[in-house]
């Protein structure tokens, strides 16, 4: 009777934690999720009245079937790799950066600057140099600044970071507007670059890709081999272990917040210097959150983010080819992007943590 009781009491489902899973479970989770996601968005493009198989493949080959689609996908991979990079050093001690899209734009700004008043003055390498020094500065400092608060005074830093973002798209609209306006121009533009402020092209496409692949070495060795890495690491983990061992956690937490605030606005120099020539009020471009999806979906592991990166970045240009070629709204390609992401990021829900039902004992398996 006592059992009888007890079991009806007992909530159909349970959550646990997992203690570990073999890297075999794990992957075989991941298909299955992967696999569900096509079905899910094959069953969208259904409905829209278009063949799935055709919508899907139309997409790679959009992405990938030609140089001229491959250097575009290159160009959307960059950015979102590197603002992945200034996510995952945030994340890795669980400070919430939500402000990566402001920090681009900081950078963007600051790298925009040079190019536009100091151009004529300077050589082409020495001015990119400049550009780039600048676009790091102005996002290590907008970057910071939530982390001295947080360290002083034990801010919110997910909101404060959100709100550093429309104070800096406020500020690049101001100078769209006011003092960097193009003369003559009939709404808000500012001035295209000169070529001595636009990054050289190797393959197609601008150097960025090379800079992205340093930065991901640098960002692995970083994290995994460096003193400030480790100290990174045992500060996410815990912050009372992190000060019994002697380490200055406010320090940690300025210190990493302006190297990942630095990586992001050095993705506004690219974005100005190396994509549109120009700064925009759409210059970060949503950059700045998506790659909180490449850096989550990677397991904050450098290497990982090429491969993630390089996944989002195809879907993204696959779906622009499908509203062309098939006529699927924008919001539709957009939401079909959405539902792959939704599942690939949910299934690391079940890799974590597995599901236990009624009259089952923890110890027995379970979904």
């Amino acid at each position: 009777m006592h059992n009888e009781e007890k079991a009806l009491h007992e909530p159909l489902i349970r959550i646990s934690r997992r203690a570990s899973i073999s890297p075999r479970k794990a992957w075989l989770i991941r298909g299955i999720a992967f696999i569900l996601a096509l079905l899910t968005g094959a069953l969208l493009i259904a409905v829209l009245g278009h063949d799935p198989i055709k919508v899907y493949i139309d997409m790679v080959s959009g992405a990938l079937g030609t140089k001229t689609s491959l250097i575009e996908t290159v160009k959307i991979t960059i950015p979102l790799l590197v603002a992945a990079l200034s996510v995952a050093l945030s994340f890795k001690m669980q400070f919430w950066n939500i402000g990566t899209e402001g920090q681009i734009l900081v950078g963007g700004a600051c790298a925009t600057y040079f190019a536009l008043f100091c151009s004529d003055g300077m050589p082409s390498v020495l001015l990119l140099i400049v550009m780039a020094a600048a676009a790091c500065i102005g996002g290590a400092i907008w970057g910071a600044i939530p982390a001295f608060f947080k360290a002083k005074w034990n801010t919110n830093e997910t909101l404060f970071t959100l709100m550093l973002n429309y104070i800096a798209l406020g500020l690049v609209k101001y100078l769209q507007a006011g003092p960097w306006r193009r003369p003559g121009a009939s709404f808000p533009k500012i001035e295209m670059f000169s070529d001595a402020a636009r990054l050289p092209k190797v393959f197609g496409v601008h150097i960025g890709w090379i800079i992205a692949i340093v930065l991901v070495i640098v960002v692995l060795v970083y994290l995994t081999r460096s003193k400030h890495g480790y100290e990174t690491t045992v500060v996410g983990q815990s912050t009372n272990t992190a000060k019994y061992s002697g380490m200055n956690v406010p320090k940690i937490l300025i210190r990493t917040m302006l190297f990942a605030g630095a990586l992001a606005g050095l993705v506004g120099f690219m974005q100005v210097s190396g994509a549109n020539y120009t700064l925009t009020d759409g210059t970060a471009g949503g950059v700045g959150f998506t790659a909180i999806t490449v850096a989550w979906l990677a397991q904050l592991q450098p290497i990982a983010m090429v491969i993630v990166a390089a996944f989002i970045a195809v879907m993204q240009k696959g779906a622009g080819r499908i509203q062309t070629t098939f006529g699927i709204p924008a919001a539709a390609s957009d939401v079909l992007i959405g539902i792959i992401l939704f599942f690939m990021l949910g299934c690391e829900f079940f890799i974590n943590y597995r599901l236990i039902f009624r009259g089952r004992k923890e110890g027995a398996s379970n979904a």
